[in-house]
């Protein structure tokens, strides 16, 4: 069973990860390794399939593998051209901003928001996740869903 507040806290894990990442690509360290952590650990692709589907991927939009969300966030893979690497765009903060959170077993959903931050500005993106308990009751993301809002 999933409580509400594992979903927040997986959500935090995700943001000061990612700002990790970028805090040190912009003191020139290489982040392969720790983006690679990154996804082991918060990520279900050690486990079974993930649907992932990025904000900023328009040609090869769905990745079904670890290489491919690796790619989306560092860039530098030749399979992925469109990726210049989501974790190096100098973010300085993550707002999540929740729609709502269905909770239904070992499965929680959430929907919403969220807000990457850079000296650019601020970044919207609609977001809807889906998390899974692994075999060993971590919480791991199957689904990562994300869009730019809708502009007329």
């Amino acid at each position: 069973m999933i409580i509400l507040e594992e979903v927040e806290v997986i959500q935090n894990d995700w943001s000061d990860s990612l700002l990790e990442l970028a805090a040190l690509h912009q003191k020139n360290i290489d982040i392969s390794n720790q983006t690679s952590d990154f996804i082991d650990r918060l990520y279900f692709y050690d486990f079974g399939d993930v649907l992932f589907k990025p904000t900023l991927a328009s040609q090869t939009q769905f990745r079904k593998t670890k290489e491919g969300a690796l790619s989306y966030f560092i860039g530098n893979n030749n399979k992925f051209p469109e990726d210049s690497g989501f974790a190096l765009k100098s973010w300085t903060n993550i707002i999540w901003e929740n729609s709502s959170i269905k909770i239904i077993g070992n499965i929680a959903l959430a929907m919403g928001n969220y807000y990457f931050i850079n000296n650019k500005g601020k970044l919207k993106v609609e977001f809807s996740f889906v998390y899974k308990k692994d075999e060993n009751n971590n919480l791991r993301i199957i689904l990562h869903d994300s869009h730019l809002p809708y502009k007329k």
